[in-house]
C-alpha cells in the first residue's frame, strides 16, 4: 500500500487496483528470491565456519552438511528426477490464471490461512477457497497430463 500511495498517488482511481495486484505480485516474488539467496549463502557460511583452535588445521569440506531439504543417501538419478519434477511443477503453477496462482502460494507455499489470504487478495473467504480448489484441479490435470502422479 505505501508503495503505491507513494509511487502512484497521481495516477487515476480506475488504474489502481491494477497497481496494487501488480506490486503485491512483486513483492511477493522478490521476497521468495531474497529468501532463496539468503539461505543459500546463510547454509554455505554456515557449513564452512571453523572454532579459533583448528583454524589452522580446517578443511571447510570436511565440515560441509548437506542443505535442509537434501537428501545425502540419494542417488544422482533420484536427484535429478526430483529436481525435474520440481521443475515441472512450478512451470504448472506458473500457467495458472493470476488470481488462481496468487490464492495457491499463499495457502500452500507461505502457508497463510484462509481469512489472511482473503485480506491480502482483497477478496472474500469464498472466493479464496474457490481460487484454491480451482488451482489444485488445474495442477492436478496438468501433472496427470504429463504422466506424474503425487
Amino acid at each position: 500500500m505505501m508503495r503505491l500511495s507513494e509511487r502512484y498517488g497521481d495516477r487515476p482511481l480506475v488504474e489502481l487496483p491494477m497497481l496494487f495486484h501488480r506490486i503485491l505480485q512483486n513483492g511477493i516474488r522478490d521476497y521468495f528470491r531474497r529468501n532463496k539467496v539468503r539461505s543459500t549463502w546463510m547454509m554455505l557460511f554456515s557449513s564452512l565456519s571453523a572454532t579459533n583452535e583448528d583454524r589452522d588445521d580446517h578443511d571447510p569440506l570436511e565440515t560441509l552438511r548437506p542443505a535442509d531439504g537434501s537428501y545425502p543417501d540419494e542417488s544422482p538419478a533420484a536427484a535429478l528426477e526430483r529436481s525435474q519434477l520440481i521443475e515441472i511443477i512450478e512451470e504448472a503453477v506458473s500457467q495458472l490464471p493470476s488470481r488462481q496462482r496468487e490464492a495457491f502460494l499463499m495457502r500452500y507455499w507461505e502457508e497463510l490461512d484462509v481469512s489472511e489470504t482473503a485480506k491480502v487478495m482483497g477478496c472474500s473467504e469464498g472466493s479464496v477457497k474457490t481460487h484454491c480448489s480451482r488451482a489444485t484441479r488445474a495442477l492436478a490435470i496438468a501433472l496427470k497430463g504429463r504422466g506424474i502422479t503425487l
